[in-house]
């Protein structure tokens, strides 16, 4: 199965390092980040799920919850976050999937088989409250994931959610967004009481709506 932008993200029950949980339970109401990760013991994945965890604030701001995914067993995944705990001094409370069998791997398509037969790449989604795929992102597994940037895109689709806009290249939240051309330069002056400043026709800038 191959999962796009504008999915829904299928339902699965799972058995993880917090218990037995229901996908759609867990995530609630809220949005949600599923991620997986070649290997439980392995460096990368040790440093990507500490600096996950360090950023459970800023998560719970945009009241988004996160949880990961491996191959490996129940008990590796309790062991090795004690190793997480240690090396990356941090607390990691987020769960993360016991896949041994494969079957949520397949699901999502977390398993490319000219990359490996059998663990998992680096693939992470943003699933919207209304349980639709909002970001698909695949990284090596030699490449740690930036982080930062999924929160960026948070952001930005959080924004873009509430308000007629879009973001432009490398935009940070509290800077200038982008009038989309749906929306006239007539317009956008009585949607966005800011102002808009009008580059060529269909490149509009107006100052970020809810800062």
């Amino acid at each position: 199965m191959s999962i796009k932008l504008g999915d829904t993200a299928p339902n699965f029950q799972a058995e993880t390092s917090a218990g037995d949980i229901d996908f759609y339970d867990y995530l609630g109401d809220a949005w949600g980040i599923l991620f997986s990760h070649p290997a439980d013991y392995t460096p990368v994945c040790t440093t990507e799920l500490g600096y996950t965890s360090k950023l459970k604030s800023e998560f719970e701001k945009r009241g988004t919850k996160v949880i990961a995914l491996s191959v490996d067993g129940v008990e590796d995944h309790q062991n090795w976050i004690k190793d997480i705990n240690e090396t990356q001094n941090t607390d990691v409370q987020f769960p993360i999937i016991a896949d041994k069998e494969r079957k949520i791997s397949e699901l999502y398509d977390f398993i490319h088989p000219n990359a490996s037969a059998t663990a998992t790449v680096r693939s992470l989604l943003i699933i919207d409250p209304a349980k639709k795929v909002r970001l698909i992102i695949t990284y090596p597994a030699s490449t740690g994931r930036n982080f930062n940037e999924i929160l960026r895109v948070l952001d930005s689709l959080q924004l873009v959610d509430l308000h007629k806009i879009a973001t432009p290249v490398n935009w940070e939240n509290g800077q200038d967004v982008i009038v989309p051309p749906t929306i006239s330069t007539e317009n956008a002056r009585k949607i966005f009481p800011k102002g808009v400043t009008e580059i060529k026709p269909y490149l509009r800038y107006t100052p970020q709506p809810n800062t």
